[in-house]
């Protein structure tokens, strides 16, 4: 008598890419609306863009919390579209490991990067 413990997980389908496919569309929609914002910003700044028109535009807290989710936002989209190709393209389980790691690394690098920038640690 054989005894199944759990259920089989059917480990192939349409089904399983929904979530990549629809977090890559909303980041990137995210990240759309951004730039259409910012350019407004910059295309409607009277006289020629400089550095203290262009600090100026970063500094409200808001305008840094936004900044930042959309960095954020851009990390996740990275992170989904660099894991894919891992996944898809790199065969020895040891290096698709370490390139995940090595890409994990550097986007949070990235994060704390951007961090400082928009807040001057």
């Amino acid at each position: 008598m054989s005894v199944n413990y759990g259920s089989k997980r059917l480990v192939v389908g349409a089904h399983y890419g929904l979530r990549d496919w629809l977090s890559q569309r909303i980041t990137a929609a995210l990240m759309a609306i951004f730039t259409v914002l910012l350019l407004g910003q910059v295309i409607f700044t009277s006289g020629p863009i400089g550095y203290d028109q262009w600090a100026g535009i970063f500094a409200a807290q808001w305008m840094k919390v936004l900044t930042f989710v959309v960095i954020i936002a851009l990390l996740y989209h990275v992170w989904v579209g660099m894991r894919d190709v891992w996944m898809d393209y790199v065969k020895p389980v040891w290096l698709r490991l370490l390139l995940e790691v090595f890409t994990i690394v550097w986007l949070v690098a990235c994060a704390g990067w951007a961090i400082q920038v928009l807040w001057r640690f």
